[in-house]
């Protein structure tokens, strides 16, 4: 069940497909009884959706002339009826005839589609035929929850389905590899009659939102994440307003974020939002990868147009490049990809650029001083934690900056073979806490330790944090992370791991651009989602990052507050005496 190449033609093809109609977006109603599925209705026709799916298989109890009247005569939107038997992945486990005979009745009752299973649709068409209202559609539907099957067998499948009398084919499959997604956007595009194509799970989601590319009939998303009607739906409000599903079009350009695991990702939502904002004719999705050769193999075509490249795979993909930037080659990881017109696969290195300058503001923020020709990394004690592509990246930007840089790993042969190439000094995590040559060291976490879900953890104790005098952590899932958290209450200035996500794709937006960073769209786009913003730099008070923040309605804190507040506690520390708290702010707002 190999995947083959998705080549140019299949793309081309695309543009000459049996469907020129937009793609439409199902909504499924999973209420219990029909008053929920009319309040869901409602819900579906407020974010936007086309068509709502009326699931009879939810409901609690159901009187099929009764309900059935109520729920297709009040819909706003047209509906679709699906009755799911528990044989086809559904909740129906009674009479299959009283089944048939509730879809047959909301076709007489006005439902502009129904869904019936391969299974049982030979016989249940032609027990309509004749009698099929105008506008009216029967979707005939295959389920298979194990895995997806060539594209020989899915060929096959379509032509069994046509047999039956389908006005609309419908092919659901299981994504064991995200490879297996490339089998359904063939048939898609070669399909001469209406096609409904997805791949479930995670590793399927590329199936869902590119719909519109391969000229897929329908896609659905969900009302809300906890209520999705198969694996790996993802919800109608991010299909329309995360990754602009109403934009995307056979011409359109894919980007993505290769990872493992990935969904945790904020970058669609930089670069989508930056897309849009200049017209672009891209996307930009989550790829949950786990073979990355098999992946680059796969997806050749010049429109997947190149992407970002993450946790576990910034070294693995290198051996898949054509060309890799100089700086990318001499780190030894890479986190920009791009795909060239004539196919071949160009790699950058970002992530240096985007956490090293973060750190200097940082560092700047907390020694008062305006940005010069020299770094205040040099010089500095740089303690990097994990030698992974993003360990790499920092130990290399911070050598580049004069910084004297320890390199600490799970496995001290790891870390010795990346402080070698940059003349720093190995050890192992564990040495990390009682490691204090010097105070005022600058801390790197490039370690998952800490992410989602286990944000209880750490990779070093609080204890250890006080000889540290800017901590930052590359993890952004949670944003303030417990080593932030415990770096805060010991007095040093923190780092957060979006700065370094936001300015790493600026410089990734270039790349695969060749535009100038839309800086204020980016960052303004990501600040909406923050209800509460702080910025530890105080030299300027009123920071770029707190105007722009302002400017979304958030509420902002600035680095001066943080100024003032620790030193009441050092002034009652050093004297036994409340701090004089009038004249401290009088003072700061005088002189910051």
């Amino acid at each position: 069940m190999g995947s083959l190449p998705f080549t140019v033609s299949d793309l081309q093809t695309s543009t000459n497909g049996a469907r020129s109609s937009p793609t439409l977006l199902c909504t499924p109603l999973m209420g219990t009884t029909v008053d929920q599925m009319l309040i869901e209705m409602g819900k579906a026709k407020e974010i936007g959706a086309d068509v709502v799916e009326i699931r009879l298989d939810c409901l609690r109890t159901f009187n099929p002339r009764q309900d059935l009247e109520i729920l297709i005569k009040r819909s706003s939107l047209p509906t679709l009826v699906t009755y799911r038997p528990i044989w086809e992945g559904g909740q129906y486990e009674g009479d299959e005839n009283k089944r048939q005979d509730a879809l047959r009745l909301a076709m007489e009752m006005g439902a502009n589609y129904i869904d019936v299973e391969l299974e049982v649709a030979h016989d249940f068409n032609s027990s309509i035929d004749g009698k099929k209202p105008d506008n009216f559609k029967v979707i005939v539907s295959s389920h298979n929850f194990h895995n997806t099957p060539s594209a020989e067998a899915i060929g096959n499948l379509v032509a069994r389905i046509q047999a039956t009398g389908a006005d609309i084919v419908k092919i659901a499959t299981t994504a064991l590899d995200i490879t297996d997604c490339a089998r359904i956007f063939q048939i898609m595009v070669h399909s001469q009659v209406p096609t409904i194509g997805i791949v479930m799970g995670e590793r399927g989601l590329i199936s869902r939102l590119l719909s519109p590319k391969f000229g897929g009939y329908l896609t659905y998303g969900a009302l809300e994440a906890g209520a999705i009607s198969a694996p790996g739906q993802p919800t109608a409000k991010d299909l329309l307003d995360l990754y602009n599903f109403r934009l995307i079009g056979p011409d359109t350009k894919v980007y993505g974020i290769i990872g493992k695991p990935v969904g945790h990702s904020k970058s669609p939502l930089l670069f989508n939002a930056a897309f849009k904002s200049v017209g672009l004719d891209a996307v930009y999705v989550h790829y949950l990868v786990d073979d990355v050769e098999k992946f680059f193999n796969t997806y050749s075509s010049i429109d997947w147009s190149g992407c970002s490249c993450t946790i576990p795979h910034k070294e693995a993909a290198l051996k898949c490049m054509d060309e890799i930037d100089p700086i990318a080659k001499k780190i030894g990881a890479i986190n920009n990809i791009v795909r060239r017109p004539d196919g071949k696969l160009i790699a950058f290195n970002t992530d240096y650029i985007g956490a090293i300058s973060a750190i200097e503001d940082g560092l700047r923020g907390l020694n008062g001083t305006i940005p010069s020709a020299g770094s205040p990394l040099a010089g500095k004690l740089f303690v990097v934690l994990g030698a992974g592509g993003a360990g790499k990246s920092l130990a290399y930007g911070a050598a580049q900056k004069g910084a004297r840089v320890v390199v600490a790993n799970r496995t001290f042969e790891r870390a010795k073979e990346l402080a070698d190439k940059v003349g720093g000094q190995a050890m192992t995590l564990a040495e990390v806490e009682n490691f204090h040559p010097e105070e005022g060291m600058v801390l790197a976490n490039t370690t998952s330790v800490g992410m989602k879900p286990k944000i209880d953890l750490t990779p070093i104790s609080k204890e250890a944090l006080k000889h540290y005098c800017v901590v930052f952590d590359a993890i952004y899932t949670p944003k303030d992370t417990r080593l932030l958290r415990e770096a805060r209450e010991t007095g040093a200035v923190v780092v957060y791991g979006t700065e370094m996500l936001i300015r790493q794709g600026f410089e990734q937006y270039k790349n695969f651009t060749g535009l100038p960073g839309k800086m204020h769209h980016i960052v303004v786009e990501a600040l909406k989602h923050y209800c509460v913003v702080f910025d530890a730099i105080y030299t300027p008070k009123d920071t770029r990052l707190l105007r722009e923040a302002r400017e979304t309605g958030a509420v902002v804190v600035y680095g001066t507050e943080m100024l003032i507040r620790q030193g009441f506690e050092q002034y009652k520390n050093f004297t036994g005496l409340p701090a004089p708290e009038d004249l401290f702010r009088q003072l700061m707002e005088k002189h910051a």
